[in-house]
């Protein structure tokens, strides 16, 4: 068997999740390094006001899903696989040593401030639950026009879809899928929109600043969440990360893909628990996918070894 580390995505934040990692000298180190990389008290970045903040959360999940990698791995519980839902990718690349933390924690700002400037409200994503991606094609067709765009984001489950787009434009493909058999269509707390082309612009601009970075060849198995496969080379690898935010996320191709390779527990990074619950959907059963939130270390380090 095989571990895989999963990292979520910008939604995931919660206040105080910096603060509520484990008391270890992993965890002290790494927001020692983000704060000398940044030039700023990370810790800072995880208050309710703060989080507000593309920036801030996107970086909390960078540092929070780095240090419990690293404080799992000092207790022997390093995994043999790691995939990142969005944002969620770049700590991936990190635990996977294809960068180095700080370079990660410079390009990460960067991105989120891309995205923040160029979105700063009036956007935003959507998920909704209970229809495949044929039956909600036609009524983001029907809705998107040039000062109406909205796009497929996100692949999280064949039921478990994300939208992305302006907000009229979120509000009337809510309406249409709830009228077409949608049990849910919750707005996410992510006020940009992500995985589709109205990024386009700001992926270029991070591509050209991430090509001035050392990459290594990945230490252990990287699978893209954007192309939903393994990658083993560096460069190709900060490529994907660079464009991310302007491509779909293939979540449940990925978890797949994961489980093809030899994956049988999966293990959620800080913080929340939306990739364990579609973990425990997929192919990896009751037992073989946990989330650091709400679970002791020593039981995440045992879940972790047993798997290995």
């Amino acid at each position: 068997m095989s571990v895989l580390f999963t990292f979520p995505g910008q939604g995931a934040q919660k206040p105080g999740m910096l603060h509520a990692l484990p008391d270890h000298p992993e965890t002290a180190r790494t927001l020692a390094e983000a704060t000398q990389a940044l030039g700023r008290d990370v810790l800072a970045l995880d208050g309710a006001d703060a989080l507000r903040s593309t920036v801030a959360v996107q970086l909390s999940l960078l540092v929070a899903g780095v240090a419990m990698a690293r404080v799992l791995a000092a207790h022997g519980a390093a995994p043999r696989m790691v995939a990142g839902l969005s944002i969620g990718a770049w700590p991936a690349a990190v635990v996977a040593g294809v960068l180095d933390f700080a370079d990660a924690a410079r390009l990460v700002e960067l991105r989120a401030r891309l995205m923040e400037d160029a979105y700063p409200s009036g956007y935003g994503m959507t998920a909704i639950g209970g229809l495949t991606r044929q039956q909600l094609a036609p009524l983001l067709a029907q809705v998107d026009r040039p000062d109406m765009p909205v796009y497929l984001a996100n692949l999280n489950a064949p039921r478990q879809l994300v939208i992305a787009g302006r907000d009229a434009a979120l509000d009337a493909v809510a309406d249409l899928a709830l009228a077409r058999g949608a049990h849910r269509a919750d707005r996410l707390a992510v006020p940009v929109p992500s995985h589709c082309p109205l990024l386009d612009e700001q992926a270029r601009a991070l591509a050209r600043a991430a090509a001035q970075v050392a990459s290594r060849r990945p230490r252990i198995t990287y699978i893209s969440s954007s192309a939903a496969r393994a990658l083993f080379d560096g460069e190709r690898i900060v490529a994907d990360l660079a464009a991310n935010m302007a491509r779909p996320v293939l979540w449940a191709d990925t978890l797949r893909h994961a489980w093809e390779r030899g994956a049988r527990v999966a293990l959620e990074m800080p913080s929340g628990s939306v990739l364990t619950r579609l973990a425990q959907d997929a192919d990896f059963g009751a037992g073989g996918a946990l989330c650091a939130d709400g679970n002791r270390l020593d039981t995440l380090v045992q879940v972790a070894r047993d798997g290995q």
